[in-house]
């Protein structure tokens, strides 16, 4: 029995090796230092399928470590969905955390609004966006369920290919839209080619009949 765990284990680890790019799509890990002056918006937007977590945090880095920081550091931060519907808001403040389950894939967006101040002074945000698998802990699902490492791994494993299973299916729908798209487009191009050449053809048999009663008044023909 501990044979075949050893190999089914085996196995996993080598389909996390083929499919590693899949992953970078399904666990979306953004981890990031901004600089953002005084009066300005700097965003964000990362692609995020439908039904995935996301959850992210952001603090300002604080210019005179040991003291409070100043009202010239202080930032207005919205995460809106594709559709513009938000999922967090702050207005003034310094930090702060933020989760949300997607209900449609696309471009979600992070906007940090800096408040005006003379002179200009330059903010950096220490931000940090997860979704996916990339969420869990898995420290602390060790510590607190004492698995043994294998297990450990075997979970860790499983979940990492139940993303990417959902992603390949995600990537499916997206192609079997775009074909649709592709369909629509030729149609419709079809439609306007012959549209066109009927057009064409009108014109050049009313200009030939023109011609031909030109030419018959003219007693040519």
């Amino acid at each position: 029995m501990w044979n075949s765990i050893h190999r089914h284990h085996h196995h996993l680890l080598l389909l996390i090796v083929v499919v590693a790019p899949s992953l970078l799509l399904c666990s979306l890990v953004e981890s990031v230092q901004l600089e953002l002056k005084s009066g300005h918006t700097k965003c964000i937007s990362e692609e995020i399928s439908d039904n995935a977590m996301s959850v992210g945090n952001y603090i300002i880095v604080n210019p005179n470590e040991g003291y409070p920081i100043p009202n010239s550091h202080k930032i207005t931060v919205r995460v809106s969905s594709p559709r513009g519907i938000s999922y967090h808001y702050a207005e003034t403040v310094d930090s702060g955390t933020f989760w949300f389950n997607s209900k449609e894939a696309g471009d979600y967006t992070a906007c940090f609004w800096a408040i005006d101040h003379s002179p200009a002074v330059t903010l950096i945000i220490d931000f940090d966006w997860k979704s996916g698998v990339a969420i869990k802990d898995w420290s602390k699902v060790a510590k607190k369920g004492h698995v043994e490492a294998m297990e450990l791994e075997l979970k860790k494993l499983f979940d990492t290919l139940s993303n990417i299973h959902y992603e390949m299916l995600y990537l499916r729908k997206r192609e079997e839209q775009m074909q649709e798209l592709n369909k629509m487009t030729n149609k419709k191009m079809f439609t306007f080619s012959l549209l066109s050449l009927l057009v064409c053809l009108s014109v050049a048999g009313f200009q030939l009949l023109h011609l031909k009663l030109y030419f018959v008044r003219k007693k040519v023909l």
